[in-house]
């Protein structure tokens, strides 16, 4: 691992773990929450409103930034951190899920995928060494490897895509120039174990400073999904920080902190604010309903975000009603929060030897069940 990259392991409470990890941008203490800033913004909030919340990281999308307003331009501007004013870490996508999710694909071979831009229409092609030169020139932190994204169901698919996204891993470690910038593998392989396994072992050897695993969370059971954990952090170092990508409702941050994950993010807290919903210890909330006009409650009782602490459910659904702009950012202020006080709980209570007692005060009267052995 670089220098300017250290992977400190404090404490651990059977698979669950709190470390600190070190960047040039300044330390993130595990685990954590990243909100997602696609476009080098986090829906509805200034960098100063994320920072009152203590995110300590975000993420931006290497394809939509490559679509426009372009990477070169980014670069002239002093990188992302310069550009969107955030001056702690940021970590940035390969672009891989968006080119296979959203790009009308036109060719997929070892060489790298051939698509049309969702926007106009217009062919690109990316390899790995052009998903590197691309997060180069954006300048986060941390950077990932370029992978193909399958249907999880399809085996013989993911067969063939393993190989591909492993010689791509090899090709992305090879085209990376800058010592400023961590570069993650990610490990692909469906819902099927065996091929998750093999993956892990392979992105392991290649000995990246950090680890992803990606595609879940895109249609599989919850069942599936923590399985498919569980295996593939035996398989991946425990000195090396372990990242699920895209993953991130209370549920989820629970379920994969107890298996050995450090980081996560998700676009959940801001596109539910945005469609009038919050975070609660019983579900999400409709803050639209007509329940809530003239409910003088906070969105959760003991909630201490700047959202709880100053305004009513009423004010909140008049807000929505209203379509105000400020109600998708108190409502995103309030979700994020909920994220980043489960993942700073359970970091502490880890760290204290006090993970069971905090699991079952949070869990008290909660939705969230938790058939897992602490």
């Amino acid at each position: 691992m670089s220098d300017s990259f250290r992977f400190q392991l404090l404490a651990t409470h059977g698979t669950a773990r709190a470390g600190v990890f070190s960047t040039p941008h300044g330390d993130i203490e595990t685990p954590t929450f990243a909100p997602v800033g696609t476009q080098a913004s986090v829906k509805g909030l200034t960098p100063s409103q994320l920072i009152d919340l203590n995110t300590q990281l975000v993420l931006a999308n290497t394809y939509h930034l490559y679509m426009r307003p372009g990477d070169d331009l980014i670069a002239e501007m002093g990188g992302l951190h310069t550009f969107m004013s955030w001056e702690r870490p940021i970590l940035t996508d390969s672009g891989g899920f968006q080119v296979f999710s959203l790009g009308d694909i036109n060719s997929i071979n070892k060489d790298g995928v051939t698509f049309q831009n969702h926007l106009d229409g217009s062919r690109h092609t990316f390899t790995p060494e052009r998903a590197i030169k691309i997060q180069e020139n954006l300048g986060a932190d941390i950077i990932m490897a370029f992978d193909e994204c399958p249907d999880p169901y399809d085996r013989e698919y993911n067969e063939q895509a393993l190989e591909r996204t492993h010689d791509w891993a090899k090709r992305c470690k090879e085209a990376k120039r800058r010592s400023d910038q961590a570069l993650f593998g990610i490990v692909q392989g469906g819902v099927f174990p065996d091929l998750r396994v093999q993956s892990a072992r392979f992105i392991d050897s290649l000995d990246f400073p950090g680890n992803a695993i990606g595609g879940l969370s895109v249609g599989e059971s919850k069942e599936e999904m923590y399985q498919i954990i569980s295996a593939v952090n035996k398989h991946l170092p425990s000195h090396k920080p372990r990242y699920l990508m895209g993953v991130g409702t209370p549920l989820d941050l629970i379920h994969g902190i107890l298996r050995g994950i450090d980081l996560f993010d998700c676009v959940q807290p801001t596109r539910l604010a945005r469609h009038k919903a919050a975070f609660t210890k019983t579900g999400r909330m409709n803050v639209g309903k007509k329940m809530y006009a003239s409910d003088p409650s906070p969105l959760i009782q003991d909630c201490t975000c700047y959202t709880c602490k100053h305004f009513s459910r009423a004010y909140l659904r008049h807000l929505v009603q209203q379509k105000e702009l400020l109600a998708s950012t108190l409502l995103s202020i309030h979700n994020i929060h909920v994220l980043l006080s489960l993942t700073e709980g359970l970091r502490t209570a880890i760290i204290e030897n006090s993970l069971s007692s905090f699991l079952e005060g949070y869990l008290q009267d909660t939705y969230i069940s938790l058939p897992i052995s602490l």
